[in-house]
């Protein structure tokens, strides 16, 4: 698995400080490439799973972005902030001392499933051509329309008081992509009462690449190590063989008979190379990215 080469998919664990386009920047240069691209931005403050894609494996980056992810999260109740996180100035505070675990666990409970999440106002959503965080930071009113993200799980895994006016909560969540962490940190703190922001957050899962996976920029420097384009294909999607006919039929970009799977699939040719990324329509496969 450890290449040197341009086509394939880095998992990098992202330190706290750098954005998104940071680590990028530092992988074209590691790389040697400016074929280089990530698959769902992380806030300076998160850390944790970003995967890059390099040279062809870039082509992938728009489906595993819209992949579910996961999450270790850290919530302070009883504090408010104008981002929903640390770096926010804070809005407002209340005490903390009357709510219970009970309630912390009937409010994240109140917050699974498939639910109407109305965005963090310092998001990158657009409104009228500008970013909702420059709105915000240029002092201007955000009111953002709710969506619907899904919630597979949202659990306690530690509950601290470090004093009367607050509570600390270390959580897990398993989402849809679109979802803000944030958001789910100020909805609790509405739920009870007390406000509630983000202080920590990590990203442990994006699709089929966890944690495990992942590499500090450091250690990619010192020895890149890279999911080649098959590899890669084979972790993000379900997958496919077929004959040399109708694999070359696809790298064309022409349609052939259903394949049967649902939603975006990997097509393999009988020796074991990556085509294309399929999905099949009114009775018939078509190419939505090619690989040759």
């Amino acid at each position: 698995m450890t290449v040197a080469g341009p086509d394939g998919l880095t998992i990098v664990d992202k330190p706290p400080g750098l954005t998104s386009h940071d680590v990028v920047a530092r992988m074209r240069r590691l790389a040697g490439t400016r074929k280089v691209g990530h698959a769902g931005t992380l806030d300076p403050m998160a850390t944790g799973v970003l995967v890059i894609g390099l040279g062809r494996a870039t082509r992938l980056l728009g489906y595993i972005s819209g992949q579910d992810k996961a999450y270790t999260a850290t919530i302070r109740l009883g504090i408010t902030t104008v981002t929903d996180d640390a770096e926010g100035d804070v809005t407002d505070t209340a005490s903390t001392e009357g709510v219970s675990e009970d309630a912390i666990r009937a409010g994240l409970a109140g917050l699974t499933g498939d639910i109407e999440q109305v965005p963090s106002s310092v998001s990158a959503i657009k409104v009228e051509g500008r970013r909702a965080y420059q709105l915000v930071r240029a002092g201007e009113q955000v009111a953002l329309p709710a969506r619907q993200v899904r919630i597979a799980a949202l659990n306690l895994i530690d509950l601290r008081r470090p004093s009367t006016e607050l509570v600390d909560l270390d959580v897990s969540v398993e989402c849809s992509t679109g979802t803000y962490v944030r958001a789910l940190a100020r909805d609790l703190g509405a739920t009870l009462g007390v406000g509630g922001h983000l202080t920590a957050l990590r990203r442990t899962r994006v699709g089929g690449f966890a944690i495990a996976q992942a590499h500090t920029l450091e250690e990619l420097a010192a020895a890149p190590v890279m999911h080649d384009l098959a590899e890669a294909v084979r972790r993000s999607f379900r997958t496919v063989s077929v004959d040399a006919e109708t694999a070359l039929a696809l790298s064309y970009g022409q349609r052939v008979q259903a394949l049967g799977l649902p939603g975006v699939f990997g097509v393999f040719d009988p020796e074991g190379a990556a085509v294309a990324l399929v999905e099949d329509h009114e009775g018939q496969s078509r190419t939505v990215v090619g690989f040759t």
